[in-house]
Parts: C-alpha cells; structure tokens; sequence
C-alpha cells in the first residue's frame, strides 16, 4: 500500500538539470529541517485531512505503491542535506518510490551507488528510474551517446528497472530524417538498456509536439513513435508539458488545426508509458506556455481524470509508475509533501 504520513520555464528546465544536485547553497542542515517541519507542518496536515475527506467514497484514483518523486524537484536538499534527510522526508510524505537526476550529493560528502542504493531501500523507497543526458560535443560526458555502458552499469548498480533521458530527439534538427536518425540512436540504447533488463524512456517537453520544419503537416512526436520499437523505446509522459504542447501546436505552422490530446496518445498505446511525470499547472493563456508551473492540486490539469483513465484499462492498473514533480518549487519539502498528500486524496467517481 502507498503509505501516508517570468523566465522562460522550459529553457531553465533544459539548461538546470545538466548542472543538476550540484554544490551545495550556505544553509545549515538544522536550519533547513527546522523550516520544513515548522508551523506550516500542522496546517498542512489538517489541509491533508480535508482533502481526504473532500475525496469521499470510492477507490483510491492512485495505485498503490505507485507514488514518486523525480529528485530534481528537491535538488537544493540534496546538495544541501544529502539523500539521506530527503528520503526521510518523502518516507513521511507517503512516497514509495524515486527517480534521479543524478547521483551526487553536495555538503554531506561523497556517496557510492551501492550505498545510495541501499539508503533507499532502508526508506521504503524504490529507484525506479533516472535521467541521464542523450548527447554531448564532450566525448567523456556522461551521457548515452557518449558513455552508454557506464551510464547502464550504474544503473544496473542502483538495479533501476528504467534509464532515460529528458533531452529531446533534436540530435539532428528538426526535420523528419533527422529525427528518424534520433530513433536510430533510441533503438540503439533501448536494446543495450533491454539486454540488462531495463527499459529506456525518453521524457518530453512541449516541443516535442511541434511540427517537423521539412513538412509542417507532420507532427514530430508522431516521428519518435512511429519510427523507435515499441519493444526497446518507451516513453516518459511529463504530462504538463504535454498540455503546453497541446496549447502551443494545436494548429499548424499555416494556421490550420490540427488538434489532439495528450491523454489520447497514452490510452492508444499504454504499454510505451510505462512512468508519468505529475506536474501541474494553472491556466494562463498569456503565458507562452499556456501554463504557470503549481505544486500538484493546485493547477487546472484534471488528475483524477487523467490517472483514472489509464488506470481503468484493462491490466493497466498497477503498469504505471507516477512522479510528482516541479521544476522550480517555492519550497521543494512543501511542494513534495503537498503533492503527495493530494494525489493521496483523490478518489474515482462512484
């Protein structure tokens, strides 16, 4: 059972996560702790009741044992705190499982991957999976174009069931070959990833839905399904930013429509998404985006709708793994434990 207890976004996104759980920020750890646990903590759990009460009847819309965290929503904790007062933490939030953006931490010292293993486990915390760069001009980066078997030993290491990337497939451009060629290179990672039993994702931003600049008719993320094996390329849903594509390319370059849904894309394939990024946003038509970025149940995207669909397919029910996450959180605790406490609350429709 799950357990209780105006920059540009998408470019910050893309830019912060290669530096990501970096060198650590001057805070103490008490001083840290004690404003995670502070007053705000009771108020926060009367809030977490309500919610549940709000919910009613009915089975719970999460899976159970399903719940994550992608880590660089907490990043500053990390570098400051080290994994081990952050797992803590999202063991009382009710998490069940992690997803890295990187295996290192800042003032806490040095960390070896059997131990960061093992400090999970001891949390109730499963490493489900992680995000490793796609390319680089850097021939030593660690990266999967570059350093496939390292990336996949440490992942074998963690014994992650799931290895990806959350770099889009504009290796080559934009164009329909190029991208052609970028699946080449998924395939490629996807069956050296299947060989060790692990399955390698790739995770989208709302450019992937743009049109390809050789034949604006064609949408680029029907490219990526289309051209990578079902069998060795999965897909990591970042499901606000699916909804900012849907804002942004539900017409054509000329202006025709040409519109679809996010939810639509999941629900013809199930098995290619295999883990969810739960993200939230509030609709803001003049934003770029469509969206301002929100803790999770405080935005417009319907997860009671969305989570439900998926889980009501046939056999699909526990298939899923859902990560919370936030690319700029006010307070990265508050974010995780808010998040956490609403997806908890959230009910099927009787």
């Amino acid at each position: 059972m799950s357990r209780m207890s105006q920059t540009d976004p998408e470019l910050t996104h893309r830019l912060t996560r290669r530096g990501m759980l970096g060198v650590a920020a001057g805070s103490t750890v008490a001083a840290l702790l004690g404003a995670a646990a502070g007053p705000a903590t009771a108020a926060t759990e009367s809030a977490t009741a309500a919610e549940t009460a709000a919910g009613g009847r009915g089975r719970p819309v999460l899976p159970p044992g399903r719940l994550g965290i992608q880590l660089y929503s907490l990043r500053d904790k990390v570098s400051t705190l080290g994994f081990a007062p952050v797992f803590a933490e999202l063991e009382k939030y009710g998490y069940d499982e992690v997803e890295f953006a990187g295996y290192t931490q800042g003032s806490a010292g040095p960390i070896t991957l059997a131990q960061l293993k093992r400090l999970a486990r001891n949390h109730g915390l499963n490493p489900i999976g992680s995000h490793v760069g796609y390319y680089s001009n850097d021939p030593n980066a660690y990266t999967f174009a570059q350093n496939l078997t390292k990336v996949l030993d440490d992942a074998q290491a963690l014994g992650l069931k799931h290895i990806g990337t959350a770099a889009g497939p504009f290796r080559y451009g934009s164009t329909v070959d190029a991208w052609k060629r970028a699946a080449e290179d998924f395939n490629t990672y996807g069956a050296a990833a299947r060989a060790r039993g692990m399955k390698f994702y790739q995770h989208n931003h709302s450019e992937e839905f743009s049109f390809a600049t050789d034949n604006p008719k064609v949408r680029l993320y029907d490219v990526l399904l289309a051209e990578t094996d079902p069998d060795l390329v999965f897909l990591e849903m970042d499901i606000f930013w699916a909804y900012s594509g849907q804002f942004r390319f539900s017409k054509r370059p000329d202006g025709t429509p040409a519109p679809f849904e996010p939810l639509d894309y999941v629900l013809k394939q199930p098995h290619r998404y295999p883990l969810f990024h739960v993200k939230d946003g509030e609709s803001d038509p003049a934003n770029q985006y469509g969206y301002r970025m929100t803790d999770v149940g405080d935005g417009d995207i319907d997860y009671q709708r969305f989570i439900s669909a998926v889980t009501r397919l046939r056999g699909e029910r526990l298939a899923h793994h859902w990560q919370a996450e936030h690319d700029n959180p006010t307070e990265s605790f508050t974010f995780a434990r808010r998040s956490s406490a609403h997806l908890h609350s959230l009910r099927e429709k009787c």
